[in-house]
């Protein structure tokens, strides 16, 4: 009977509906950070890994942000949810509310490439938000529709995304 036991569970360990796990290294992530381009002057946000599990995707990125001050923005994607990580440096985050005059950010028509935040309107502010310091352990769940934006990072900022999303693109 132990045997018949020890068989059964080996099979239900290796069936082949389980999806695999990912694994991203810290090293994995300083090297993106070393070997990417910037984006935009001051900013690089690079996907590492996707992960098809089923009836959605999970990708996760790395952002790093050099310095701003006065930022007064908002972006929402629509069905995106993020996950942030701070793991160097802070910044002070706003989030909620309503965006203020918010258009389509980018093409919407483009194809998205896999482990980015999808349709998203940006906006010139946001009414209504609340405003917060994140430091280097803090984390933060923006669920998809929620305007956000960094307002204030004073020196730099570097952070791991994991984003959602459900459409499983």
């Amino acid at each position: 009977m132990p045997n018949m036991l020890g068989v059964l569970l080996f099979v239900v360990q290796v069936s082949p509906g389980s999806i695999p796990a990912v694994d991203v290294t810290a090293a994995e992530i300083r090297n993106t950070l070393e070997t990417t381009p910037e984006i935009a002057p001051g900013i690089i946000d690079t996907p590492i890994r996707t992960l098809d599990a089923g009836d959605y995707d999970v990708g996760i990125a790395v952002v790093s942000r050099g310095p701003a001050t006065g930022v007064v923005a908002g972006t929402t994607h629509t069905e995106v949810t993020e996950v942030y990580t701070i793991l160097e440096g802070s910044g002070t985050i706003v989030t909620g509310g309503r965006l203020i005059d918010p258009r389509p950010r980018g093409s919407g028509d483009a194809p998205r490439r896999p482990g980015t935040s999808g349709p998203s309107l940006t906006g010139t502010g946001m009414e209504g938000a609340v405003s917060r310091e994140l430091v280097a352990g803090d984390m933060v769940i923006i669920p998809a529709g929620t305007p956000h934006y960094f307002a204030e990072i004073p020196q730099s900022l570097v952070y791991t995304i994991v984003r959602i999303d459900p459409g499983g693109r």
